[in-house]
């Protein structure tokens, strides 16, 4: 199988990108990242999606997570607030995907156990993400999704669709941690 052809097994959510050029370089994206990083594709259903908190929950599955409740969630923008917050929901889903892809260069894994690689400790994951999605042609929305969807995102405007894949992103993170109860 193709590098390709795992990352469309990783993402079976890129069939949700209607626009083919944004999907196509989306899943580029992706392919990049697993071709620059020590990790593989199969690491992804077995690291953690954290280094912050301790949990059993794998990189891949939180990741989906996050893009299903990004896409509930705009919908429900759609719904509501029709055309005083409209929501590229293209734009939306591939910045969802490639919210994380800069963690393959983050992360390593070593003896077994996963940590933040030598990269990773200059470069945080939005920054090297957004190198990664513009490299591969990505436009500035979605980049834009990328940089803002971290803490770092917090000393910018964000878009529409930035807000919602962050706090997708957050209240998928912030209850692993700091649980009331353990």
């Amino acid at each position: 199988m193709s590098m390709l052809d795992q990352v469309y097994s990783l993402w079976p959510e890129l069939n949700w990108i209607e626009d083919s050029e944004l999907r196509d370089k989306t899943a580029k994206t992706w392919e990049l990242a697993l071709e620059l990083s020590p990790l593989s594709p199969e690491d992804l259903h077995t690291i953690p999606f954290t280094l912050l908190a301790s949990t059993k929950v794998s990189f891949i599955t939180h990741k989906r997570a996050v893009v299903h409740l990004s896409r509930e969630s705009a919908l429900k923008f759609k719904e509501f607030f029709a055309d005083e917050l409209p929501v590229n929901m293209d734009v939306l889903i591939s910045g969802a995907i490639l919210a994380d892809v800069g963690k393959m260069l983050e992360y390593e894994k070593v003896d077994g156990k996963t940590v933040q690689s030598v990269y990773g400790k200059y470069l945080r994951h939005p920054f090297s993400g957004v190198s990664l999605a513009e490299r591969c042609g990505l436009p500035p929305e979605v980049c834009h999704i990328i940089a803002a969807h971290a803490g770092e995102g917090d000393h910018v405007k964000r878009s529409v669709e930035a807000y919602i894949v962050h706090h997708a992103d957050f209240m998928s993170f912030l209850p692993f941690k700091d649980r009331l109860i353990p």
